[in-house]
């Protein structure tokens, strides 16, 4: 399983796990560039495991170019070469954000294909017994770095008036409304989950890292299901972000989220 500097994440549950606790930590900035880690003793005894598991664990981080050895004064926090890529999205504006998103990034298409869709899908899109839909993968990236995992079901009597060389140079949004489809509304969520083999290869992580996930169902202006979305985005390089503002009366003083062209104007 590779990872962003073609390194492997180690062998064995306990050190995967201090790999990723530690690389959580190197990236949110608890350990400042060219800060000392705790020495191998220090955090075999904070994480309960032994020096041969910290080890592992350190070696990996090493290969990921996170860290580096040094004599006399343990393991140090490398100063990253370049800033990293990291896109931003207000979540009271994510639908538009996104769209303008796909217009400034690139995209690799990883699979095509006509299936029947999984339950939960056909349920969503209100597709009947029997009926397919095109799945297809893709990788969106800057600077040509993978920042997200998209999946995405479109119904057969949709999807069939675009092909796979379609798919793979435009957005898929920019194929719907050209065929004609007058989107109406749609609805999101947004949890997270463990990056799985295929995804943590795919986004250049490790497998059980933490990602964002995005789950949207797309409905035309009569109510009919066009696009059931799974995204996956990795943390580090994907943010979601919101408004609030602070109202109400002084017996009722809640947060309430900014929408639209105040949320923008609040941004600014």
């Amino acid at each position: 399983m590779n990872v962003q500097n073609g390194s492997a994440a180690p062998e064995g549950g306990k050190a995967r796990r201090i790999y990723l606790l530690l690389r959580d930590e190197i990236m949110g900035g608890t350990h400042a560039p060219g800060s000392a880690l705790p020495g191998e003793l220090r955090l075999a005894e904070t994480h309960g495991v032994s020096r041969v598991t910290i080890r592992r664990a350190l070696d990996a981080l090493v290969g990921d170019g996170l860290v580096e050895r040094r004599a006399g004064s343990g393991t140090v926090v490398r100063r990253p070469s370049t800033q990293p890529v990291q896109l931003r999205a207000d979540f009271a504006t994510l639908m538009p954000q996104l769209q303008r998103m796909a217009d400034a990034t690139t995209a690799r298409l990883l699979s095509f294909a006509y299936v029947n869709p999984p339950a939960m899908v056909a349920e969503a899109l209100n597709i009947a017994a029997g009926e397919r839909v095109q799945r297809a993968v893709r990788l969106r990236l800057a600077d040509d770095k993978a920042f997200s995992h998209l999946t995405t079901f479109v119904p057969e009597n949709i999807a069939q008036s675009y092909s796979e060389a379609d798919l793979a140079s435009t957005p898929l949004f920019r194929l719907l409304e050209r065929r004609g489809v007058r989107i109406g509304n749609a609805h999101q969520t947004v949890s997270a989950v463990l990056a799985t083999p295929d995804t943590a290869e795919a986004l250049e992580t490790t497998v059980g890292a933490a990602l964002i996930a995005l789950t949207r169902v797309v409905y035309d202006s009569d109510g009919a299901g066009i696009e059931y979305l799974s995204a996956l985005y990795r943390p580090d390089r994907f943010q979601l972000e919101m408004t609030l503002n602070r109202v109400g009366g002084s017996d009722d003083r809640h947060w309430e989220p900014v929408f639209g062209e105040a949320a923008q104007r609040t941004a600014k």
